[in-house]
Order: structure tokens, then sequence, then C-alpha cells
């Protein structure tokens, strides 16, 4: 199958596209033919290896993390799904590749796709709504009547954070630049802070949580905006013990992730505030509620620009330009799926060849 592969770890290095063998399906996989994927910047730190202490995959690899496709093929202990559904996932840790035409995945990481959604829009969805659904509902209990300040609230997480926080009831304050002011406001934020022209801890108090994706400045800063007993929760860094313990490292990176962030640790804890990282797990259930809202309306997807499936390196440079609306997203096929028995008839064109 085709795909764009990861041969060794480089700073803004060009993935190779070429052939990779179709994945081994498991008795609890799913085989699902990918029709569009999300691009994110975790793909880009990945490729950079920045995560390679943490993420120890081995070159070759397929990279990628957000899919919507067809199931074409399920696994014997399979009952959740089956051919011919459609379905939206981020395929957990170790099991990552979505920058293909198939990809293999445990049936526990995939979700029925929204039906009001396209392949394209519900490949935005699962990364950025998984991490704010863990954030918001998961680790900081957001409840009604809180105050929540997002960061980088024109982003993907932050796009969709500003509308779950605001169904979860909170009053919402976002960061974001001066041409995105008015995307965040139509998302449902309350107050939105521009960075270009004004701090936004000299003018926010007494919030409950903080979700930061930005850099150590930011992360500082957001300390003085909450109030005692607040959440910090960044999904940036630096990691903490507990994510150490999670991830099962070893004794030596234990102590680096302790030592990076004692800092943020320790000034959290002067002024009676808690500090977290949190790096998103695959988890269907998860996205199956998330379809539920986006179903009824609560949440919409934003996107950018949708890129055919052979610009992946160029739809990745344009993600680390920072310019981005929400999510960029990859296409490679229509809806019909070309696997299935009823479509195996009609032959199709994919990179200018019939298949």
């Amino acid at each position: 199958m085709k795909a764009f592969i990861l041969d060794k770890y480089k700073k803004k290095g060009a993935l190779r596209f070429g052939d990779m063998p179709e994945a081994v399906l498991g008795q609890d996989d799913v085989l699902v033919e990918i029709h569009a994927a999300g691009l994110n910047p975790l793909d880009s730190k990945i490729r950079d290896g920045e995560f390679r202490l943490i993420l120890p995959y081995r070159l070759p690899f397929i990279l990628g993390h957000d899919v919507a496709g067809i199931v074409v093929r399920a696994g014997s202990k399979v009952r959740r799904f089956k051919p011919g559904d459609e379905v939206y996932a981020r395929p957990r840790d170790g099991r990552v590749g979505t920058f293909a035409e198939l990809i293999a995945m445990n049936e526990a990481d995939v979700a029925l796709k929204p039906k009001n959604l396209t392949m394209e829009e519900a490949a935005s969805i699962p990364l950025v709504g998984l991490t704010a659904w863990q954030v918001l509902v998961g680790r900081a209990g957001v409840k009604k009547g809180q105050k929540v300040l997002i960061h980088a609230g024109s982003g993907g997480v932050g796009t969709f954070a500003i509308q779950l926080a605001k169904h979860l009831g909170a009053t919402v304050a976002a960061t974001t630049g001066t041409a995105n002011v008015e995307l965040a406001r139509s998302l449902g934020a309350d107050f939105v802070v521009d960075y270009k022209k004004e701090d936004f801890e000299k003018v926010l108090s007494g919030y409950d949580v903080v979700l930061n994706s930005l850099n150590g400045d930011t992360l500082q800063k957001s300390l003085s905006v909450l109030k005692p007993g607040g959440k910090l929760i960044s999904i940036s860094g630096p990691p903490d013990p507990d994510f150490a313990r999670e991830q099962g490292l070893n004794c030596f990176l234990r102590q680096v992730l302790r030592l990076l962030s004692f800092g943020i640790r320790r000034k959290a804890k002067r002024r009676r505030l808690s500090y977290s990282f949190l790096f998103m797990r695959a988890n269907g259930a998860q996205l199956s509620l998330i379809a539920r809202l986006i179903e009824a309306g609560i949440i919409r997807p934003v996107m950018d620009r949708v890129f055919p499936f052979e610009a992946t390196n160029e739809a990745l440079a344009y993600i680390e330009t920072g310019r981005s609306k929400g999510k960029v997203v990859i296409k490679l096929r229509s809806r019909r799926c070309r696997l299935c028995p009823e479509a195996r008839a009609a032959p199709r064109r994919v990179f200018g060849a019939h298949i």
C-alpha cells in the first residue's frame, strides 16, 4: 500500500512516499480503508525526534494520528464493527500510521463516524477532541460556573476545547491573535485576549482551570490567573513524574522528567495550585460520546485546509507555520469504499492510475 514513511528522525525532514506492507489484522482489530487523515503538531514533533525517548518507534514507520474511513475487514473477536461501517479514530501509540491507504486498529480505539460530518471533517476531530475531553472532563472535571482559560484558542485543540468547555457550563476565556478573535468568540468564548495587544495575566484572574498548549513563558504566566486550588494542565510540557510512571519509563528517564518539571511544580505548590502534564490516549468510547455532541450540533469541526494525499509533506510544512485555524487534513479518496464488494467492479483513479 502507498504511504508516507519516516525513515529517520530529522528536523523538518520530508517523509518518503513509497510502498509499505499492509498491516497484519489481529483478532481484536479492524482494517480501515483511509479516506482522510488529520495532521497535528505531534506529527512534526515525532518526525523531528522530540519524542523518540518516550515513544520508541522502530524506523521506518508510517506517521499520522487521525483517521476517518471505512471498515473493510474485522478480526475474529470484533463485535462492534463490520465491513462497510464508517468510522473515525486516533490509533493508540505504537500503532499510528494514518498517512497511508489502510490501517489496522484495535476496535477499542475506534468509533462510528458522526453521521453529519464528511470524512474530511471527521478526520479533523479525534486527537484534538480526545485531548480536550481528557483535559476538561477527565483531568479537570470542569463544572458549571467554573472559569476556564484556553490558550491558542484558534488552534486545533483550542477550537474544540472552547466549545466543550461552554457545553460543560464554564465561563471561557481564550487567547489568540488579532485575526482570530472573532473565530474564538463565534465558538463561544466569553472573553478573548488578543495576545498582540495585551497580556492575559494582567486582565484575567480567579480562574479554576488553564489549558496550556504554548511555550514555557506562557506556562509560567498562567499560574498568576488561577485561584487557590486551581489546575494548570499542559499538553506541551514539561512532562511530570506521573506521566513518566504511566508510560512505564525507566528510572533514568523518570528522573529526567522529574527535574524538567520541578520548577513549575514547585511554583504551583507554593501558590496552592496543581500542575500536570497530559498526553492524550486513544479511546473509542470517548470518541462515541464526542460523536453524540457533534451530531447534536453542540460542537462543530473547525478546518483550515484540505490537501491531497500526495501533498502530505506540504501539509505538514503548512501547520508548522502556526498560521492554521483549526485543523489541516489530507484527503485520500471519495466516500465510496473501493475494497467493499459493491465497489470492486468500479475502477477509480488514484495518483493517475487505475486500481
